[in-house]
């Protein structure tokens, strides 16, 4: 047998050994080792913290529409959220009077969508446009970031100019339309000076 003729024979034997060889080192490369250990669950433990944290969300034409600070921010691995020391949420819209939220400890969600206020909670409009000052204090309040909704279920005590309003059952505030509705017994006094304005 011509030995040249062996040799071309033999080619195609050493590549399929050869592409043997690569897959099976391919496969090895790939899967876990024994010894390594399988990933860890996330837990409920900080990841990362702030001080004198700030995140403000803007408008189509670049300007601030809200505005969410603390003095301390605590982020969770697991759920995205964090915990929040003296937070305050403001709001801003042209033409309006600026509509600030605030509580002595609070959490925001992971894409900054939910506030949750507690502790002292208050919202505070400032007075314009014809309107007096109006201030909401709670336990708690929720601000819904992308409705422009602040609400609570829990008692609530409203001030608008020399007008006060309290209810038992919580509020849902619309920062769009300025209206406020109070839930459960409600009782209180409306000044005659506030009785014609809008809310």
């Amino acid at each position: 047998m011509n030995p040249k003729f062996r040799l071309v024979s033999l080619v195609p034997l050493i590549c399929v050994a050869a592409l043997a060889g690569f897959t099976w080192w391919l496969l090895q490369a790939v899967q876990p080792r024994e010894h390594e250990a399988a990933p860890r669950a996330l837990t409920h433990t900080p990841d990362y913290f702030a001080d004198n944290f700030s995140v403000s969300e803007l408008d189509q034409s670049g300007a601030t529409q809200y505005r969410l600070t603390a003095s301390h921010m605590v982020h969770y691995e697991d759920d995205e959220n964090s915990d929040l020391t003296n937070p305050a949420v403001r709001a801003f819209q042209p033409g309006k009077p600026i509509v600030t939220a605030t509580g002595l400890r609070g959490t925001v969600n992971g894409d900054a969508s939910i506030v949750n206020l507690y502790d002292n909670a208050r919202i505070l409009r400032a007075a314009g446009a014809g309107d007096p000052e109006m201030q909401a204090d709670s336990e708690h309040f929720r601000v819904l970031v992308n409705d422009d909704v602040i609400l609570t279920e829990k008692p609530v005590k409203l001030r608008r100019g020399l007008s006060v309003m309290t209810a038992t059952n919580g509020m849902n505030y619309n920062n769009v339309t300025r209206v406020i509705q109070l839930y459960g017994n409600v009782r209180g006094a409306i000044a005659p000076a506030d009785s014609g304005g809008s809310s």
